[in-house]
C-alpha cells in the first residue's frame, strides 16, 4: 500500500492552506483590476446584479490561470520563509535532508497542477471567454440608465432634447421642463414647456412615460409645401394642465450572439487552433502561387503586347506579331497624333489603377491572414507559458524563502508582487514583439519563461549552497568594495619576534617596487579597447608582480619593532583586480564579449575599477618613499 512519507506530508500540509488563501487573494486582486479597467462601461447602464454576477463569474474563470502562478509564488515564499524563520528548515538540513528533497513533494504536486491548469485553459477558458466578451460587449452597447441632470440638456433619448432646471431629490419631481421634439425632422420640431413633471419606465422597458403639468406645446402647422423666405409659417399652440407622452426608449439588455466570438482564437481549443493554422497556411500558399502567376501574366507579359487593329491585321499576322520591342518610347509617343497620345495615357493610367487595386486587395487579404496566424500562434504559446509558470515560480519562491527566512505576509508579499509585476511586464513586452512580427512568435512568448528559468536556477543554486546573498552585511561589504572604499591593514607589534627584518634587502625591494609602479603607470595611460579587453584584458602580470612584491615587503617588515615602520605598513593599499573570478574561464569571457549588453556593462565596471587601481599604485609609491626615508635614518 502506497503511503506518503511524513516529511512530504508535513511540507504539503504547510503549503496547501497557504496556496488556497493566496489563490483567493490573487484572484480577487486581478478581478478588481479587471473591474477598474471596464468600470466606465459597466456603471450607469441599469444592468441587473444577476447579469453582473454572471459576467464576474466568467471573468473569474478567465483570470484563474493568470492568478495561479502568483499564488504559487506567494505561497511557496511564505511556506519556506516560515520554515526558515522557525529553524525547521535548518533542523531538516542538519538531519541530512537536502533542500531539493524537501521541495520534492510540492514539486510533484505542482507538476499535476500545471497539467490541470493547461487542461482548464484548453477546455473551459475558451467557452467562458466567448460568454464573457459577449456579455461585456452587450453591456457596452446597452443604453445608459435614464438619469436626467439638472441645468443641462439630456440627449440620450433618440429624437428628443430635455432640459430640467431643478429636481426634487425626495419625490423625483422635475421643475421647469423644456422638451425639444425633433423626431419628425428638424423642420417640424415641436417645443414643450411645463412647470413640473415626472418620468418613469414602462413595464416592458421599451418606452418612457412622461407626465407633464401646467405647460404649453408649440409646433409648426401645415408645413408640407415649400414656402418663400418672406412668407410666414403658421404654428399650433396647445395649453394643458396635465399631459402624458410616450417616448420610445429601449432599456432592456440585448445580448450579443456568442457565435461572433467563436471564430476568434480565444474561443478555440488546441486542436482547433492547430487545425486553423494548417488550413490557413495551406490556403495562403495556394493563393500566393496563383497570385504570382496572375500578376506575372498581367503586369509583365501583357504590358509587352502590341495592340493591333483587328481590321488591319489578319489572325495569322497577329500571332506572328504578338510582341514588339520599342527602344525609343519617347519618339514613339511623340510620333502619334494628340488624340492617340491621350488614348495611350488614359489606357496606361487605367491599367495602373487596376493593377494597384488588385495588388492592394491581395495585400490586405494576405496581411489579415498573417495577423490571424500570429494571433493563433500566440494563443497556443500563451497557454503553455502560463502552465509552466506555476512550476518556475515555485523554483523562485521556495529558494528565495529559504534564503530570506522571513514568513508572514510582509516581506514575502512585497517580493512576490515585485517579481510578478516584472514577469507580467516582460510577458506583455514579448507578446507585443510577437504580434507586431518584430520577433518570432516563440521568442516573444517564451521570453519571460527564459528569464524565470535562469532566475530560478540561480536562486535554487544559492539556496542549496546556503548563500548569504540576503545578508545585509554581505551587501554592505559588496557596495563598499565596489565604490572604492577599500579594506585597511591593521598591524600590531609582535611580542615575540623569531626573525628580525633584513632592512638592506627590504630597501632593495622597495626601490624595485617603485620602479615597477612607475613603469606600470606609464604603460597603462590609455584605456583598453573593447575587443582587446575581452581577449587579453584579464591577463595583467605586471599588477600581479607588484602585488606579490608588496606583500613580500610587508611580511618581512612586520617583524620590526619600530612603531613608525608598522604604521607605514598599514598605509599600503590592498589591491584587488577589477573583474569577477568567474571571468577567468576563456569560454565565459568569449560569451560575455559576444553578448554586447552584458559585455559592455562588465567592461565599463572594469574601467571604473582600474581608476582605483592606478590610485593605489600612486599610494604605494608614496608609502615606499616614506619607508625608504625611515629605513635610511635608522
Amino acid at each position: 500500500m502506497f503511503r506518503i512519507k511524513r516529511l512530504y506530508s508535513f511540507i504539503l500540509e504547510a503549503f496547501l492552506p497557504l496556496l488556497l488563501a493566496t489563490f483567493g487573494v490573487s484572484l480577487f486582486i486581478l478581478l478588481m483590476q479587471f473591474l477598474w479597467k471596464y468600470v466606465e462601461d459597466l456603471v450607469g447602464k441599469g444592468v441587473e446584479m444577476s447579469v453582473l454576477a454572471e459576467m464576474f463569474f466568467y471573468a473569474s474563470l478567465y483570470l484563474l490561470p493568470t492568478s495561479l502562478p502568483l499564488a504559487v509564488l506567494l505561497a511557496s515564499l511564505m511556506t519556506f520563509g516560515n520554515l526558515g524563520e522557525h529553524f525547521e528548515l535548518l533542523s531538516m538540513k542538519a538531519s541530512g535532508v537536502s533542500l531539493l528533497r524537501i521541495m520534492r513533494s510540492v514539486m510533484v504536486f505542482l507538476i499535476f497542477l500545471a497539467g490541470a491548469s493547461f487542461l482548464f485553459q484548453n477546455n473551459i477558458v475558451p467557452e467562458t471567454q466567448a460568454k464573457m466578451w459577449a456579455m461585456l460587449a452587450s453591456i457596452k452597447n446597452q443604453k445608459p440608465e435614464l438619469n436626467i441632470p439638472e441645468g443641462s440638456f439630456f440627449k440620450d433619448i433618440t429624437g428628443y432634447n430635455v432640459y430640467v432646471k431643478h429636481k426634487d431629490k425626495t419625490g423625483g419631481m422635475m421643475r421647469d421642463i423644456t422638451i425639444y421634439n425633433f423626431s419628425n425632422g428638424f423642420e417640424n420640431t415641436s417645443v414643450t414647456v411645463a412647470d413640473s413633471g415626472k418620468l418613469k419606465t414602462s413595464k416592458d422597458k421599451l418606452s418612457l412615460i412622461l407626465t407633464l403639468y401646467n405647460g404649453e406645446t408649440f409646433e409648426n402647422y401645415g408645413n408640407e409645401r415649400r414656402r418663400s423666405p418672406d412668407e410666414k409659417i403658421p404654428y399650433r399652440r396647445e395649453t394643458f394642465s396635465k399631459k402624458e407622452a410616450l417616448l420610445k426608449f429601449d432599456s432592456n439588455l440585448n445580448m450579443i450572439d456568442e457565435s461572433i466570438f467563436q471564430s476568434r482564437e480565444i474561443s478555440r481549443n488546441m486542436n482547433q487552433l492547430l487545425s486553423f493554422l494548417d488550413s490557413t497556411k495551406t490556403l495562403a500558399d495556394s493563393i500566393n502561387a496563383s497570385t504570382k502567376v496572375y500578376f506575372k501574366e498581367r503586369v509583365y507579359s501583357n504590358t509587352l503586347r502590341e495592340e493591333q487593329n483587328s481590321n488591319s491585321l489578319s489572325s495569322s499576322s497577329r500571332e506572328t506579331r504578338d510582341t514588339v520591342k520599342i527602344t525609343d518610347w519617347d519618339g514613339h509617343f511623340k510620333s502619334q497624333n494628340p488624340t492617340r497620345q491621350k488614348e495611350m495615357i488614359e489606357r496606361a493610367k487605367g491599367k495602373i489603377e487596376s493593377f494597384r487595386n488588385d495588388y492592394n486587395l491581395d495585400y490586405f487579404q494576405q496581411t489579415d491572414r498573417l495577423v490571424k496566424i500570429r494571433q493563433h500562434k500566440t494563443e497556443i504559446h500563451k497557454r503553455l507559458v502560463l502552465s509552466i509558470a506555476c512550476i518556475l515560480f515555485f523554483f523562485i519562491g521556495a529558494p528565495l524563502g529559504a534564503i530570506v527566512r522571513k514568513g508572514g505576509i510582509g516581506m514575502p508579499a512585497v517580493l512576490s508582487v515585485f517579481l510578478f509585476i516584472s514577469y507580467y511586464t516582460i510577458d506583455i513586452f514579448g507578446l507585443k514583439m510577437a504580434r507586431q512580427e518584430i520577433w518570432p512568435v516563440w521568442q516573444g512568448m517564451w521570453l519571460s519563461t527564459f528569464i524565470l528559468a535562469f532566475l530560478g536556477i540561480f536562486l535554487t543554486y544559492k539556496a542549496v549552497n546556503d548563500s548569504v546573498m540576503m545578508n545585509p552585511d554581505a551587501w554592505k561589504d559588496f557596495f563598499r568594495r565596489f565604490f572604492g572604499k577599500r579594506e585597511v591593514r591593521i598591524y600590531q607589534r609582535k611580542e615575540v619576534i623569531i626573525m628580525s627584518p633584513d632592512y638592506e634587502k627590504d630597501l632593495k625591494y622597495i626601490r624595485e617596487l617603485n620602479e615597477k609602479c612607475t613603469l606600470y603607470l606609464k604603460n597603462h595611460k590609455k584605456w583598453l579597447r573593447y575587443s582587446f579587453f575581452w581577449k587579453n584584458g584579464f591577463k595583467d602580470p605586471d599588477l600581479q608582480s607588484i602585488t606579490n612584491l608588496e606583500e613580500a615587503i610587508i611580511d618581512d617588515l612586520r617583524n620590526s619593532t619600530e612603531n613608525l615602520i608598522l604604521g607605514k605598513l598599514m598605509d599600503y593599499p590592498i589591491i584587488k583586480r577589477g573583474y569577477p573570478d568567474f571571468l577567468d574561464k576563456p569560454v565565459i569571457r568569449k560569451i560575455c564579449g559576444i553578448l554586447f549588453p552584458v559585455g559592455i556593462i562588465i567592461y565599463l565596471i572594469s574601467i571604473y575599477k582600474r581608476k582605483y587601481i592606478k590610485q593605489d599604485i600612486r599610494t604605494i609609491i608614496k608609502v615606499n618613499n616614506d619607508l625608504m626615508n625611515e629605513l635610511c635614518s635608522n
